[in-house]
């Protein structure tokens, strides 16, 4: 295992544009029992309800959704994108369901806790957060019709979830 140590969240300096948008991260969860953990693209940071929160969504259809929501925290794992094997692992994290194999250990990655959440080892850093809301995006609350057009043609929506940063830890 890594040595990870927290860092306070003043000290960041980070552009979430590129950080979720473009380099992606690994959501990680634990149902008590097992670990998941799926790559996500979709996201932001934020205050909310006075707190430092991330924002998360996970599609119904998601393995990871069950773990999302039976847990009381989970975590975002970010990884050093200047080693081209990152983005293939993320790659592979994104395209294979952990219903039908261990993702985790089939990428060879491994998972550390942070005071019982789970995050992956392997990471340069991560986001501790402990779960404040979870809920359905329904179309009909899409005020931008082309919303639903473009990204659900498939009816496999989205469930928001918010998270307050705990801990950020970094290697």
């Amino acid at each position: 295992m890594h040595l990870f140590q927290p860092i306070e969240l003043s000290e960041l300096t980070l552009n979430p544009f590129s950080q979720i948008g473009k380099d992606w991260f690994a959501l990680t969860a634990s149902d008590g029992e097992k670990v998941n953990t799926m790559t996500a693209g979709w996201g932001g940071f934020g205050v909310m309800w006075g707190k430092n929160v991330v924002f998360a969504v996970v599609r119904d259809s998601r393995y990871t959704k069950e773990f999302m929501d039976s847990a009381d925290t989970f975590s975002l794992t970010f990884f050093d994108m200047g080693k081209k094997s990152n983005r293939s692992t993320l790659q592979y994290l994104g395209a294979v369901s952990g219903r039908d194999e261990d993702k985790i250990e089939s990428a060879h990655l491994n998972v550390n806790y942070h005071e019982g959440t789970p995050f992956i080892d392997e990471g340069s850093s991560a986001y501790i957060c402990r779960k404040m809301y979870a809920g359905p995006m329904p179309k009909d609350f899409f005020i931008d019709n082309e919303i639903d057009t473009k990204w659900y043609s498939n009816n496999d929506y989205h469930n928001l979830y918010i998270g307050e940063i705990t801990a950020f830890l970094a290697r």
